[in-house]
């Protein structure tokens, strides 16, 4: 297996909420609670859960952009709780966010956009700049005449394809890909997608990608992890998680993916049914007495789940 680009231990970031007539602290959100986890370089790893079970969060805090309360993220081996180097290896990180509209400056024209992280980071002529955003949009496929117009000018698929420009401008070893196909139409996630795993393979970049819908995910990477309240209830390869789920909110998101097989809808209506009945009748058993998810317990060399703790 390769080396691990990015390792994150026991990563905890919690929310206070404050109240009062002098404003204490009261309680907090534990937005991320506990989350351990490691990705192999040249490998994707997809983060799936519902909205609020602290995948973003968990993203950001990779990124920098949330506090960290307890816990690691070491990049490479170093760790990234601290300032000084977190800076150092800040270009070697960087976001596809979830809506590529609201994400771009909607004032500045493509070339202002995607050749901003290279002025930030080298002092480069007017001339080399525009050669080098003009290779960043042919590798994204789009066309040169896309130097000098503006966000609003663009399809959903090809404002996404600008963020991506933008992303790997400095040329980055990981990339935390947020949603980046939820806010597309259905017609455009596939090619968006295929082409996120072409830029990937062409320039051997390791990816978190973060997701509502396993089915997305599905073809897109080799390890899983099913975050559920700010943890991972699941986590395994991509074979383990599908043909062989254990936990019952992993099997409830399996349920909801769409049906592409048209002939077997009436008998997945019925196993959908049977699902959401035993998740009903028995997720509570899977959750502690505070309502969160049990340590995860490995089942197999790539497989581990939060089961109940028994006795």
């Amino acid at each position: 297996m390769s080396e691990n680009i990015l390792e994150i231990n026991d990563l905890k970031v919690h929310y206070p909420i404050k109240g009062g007539f002098f404003n204490t602290v009261k309680d907090h959100v534990k937005a991320v609670d506990g989350v351990s986890l490691s990705i192999p370089v040249g490998t994707t790893y997809g983060l799936v859960g519902e909205s609020g079970s602290g995948k973003t969060t968990t993203g950001k805090a990779v990124m920098g952009l949330n506090h960290v309360t307890e816990g690691s993220i070491l990049y490479e081996g170093k760790s990234l709780n601290e300032k000084d180097k977190k800076v150092k290896v800040q270009k070697d990180i960087q976001m596809i966010f979830q809506d590529p509209y609201s994400s771009l400056n909607v004032r500045k024209r493509v070339f202002d956009i995607v050749s901003e992280p290279i002025r930030n980071y080298h002092k480069r002529t007017k001339a080399e700049l525009i050669e080098e955003v003009l290779d960043l949009l042919d590798r994204v496929g789009l066309p040169p005449g896309s130097l000098y117009k503006y966000p609003h000018e663009f399809s959903g698929g090809q404002r996404q394809r600008i963020g991506v420009a933008r992303a790997i401008a400095l040329n980055p070893k990981l990339i935390i890909a947020d949603e980046p196909v939820s806010a597309l139409d259905v017609s455009v996630q596939a090619q968006v997608l295929n082409f996120l795993q072409e830029i990937q393979q062409e320039m051997n970049l390791t990816m978190m990608f973060i997701a509502h819908d396993l089915g997305v995910v599905r073809h897109m990477c080799q390890h899983i992890g099913i975050m559920y309240h700010g943890r991972i209830v699941e986590e395994g390869t991509a074979e383990d998680i599908f043909r062989n789920p254990q936990h019952l909110y992993t099997k409830r998101l399996i349920a909801a993916i769409p049906d592409t097989d048209v002939d077997k809808v009436e008998s997945n209506l019925e196993l959908r049914r049977q699902i959401k009945e035993e998740y009903d009748q028995n997720f509570g058993d899977f959750l502690d007495d505070e309502g969160r998810a049990f340590p995860l317990q490995s089942i197999s060399d790539t497989h581990k789940v939060a089961l109940p703790v028994k006795g």
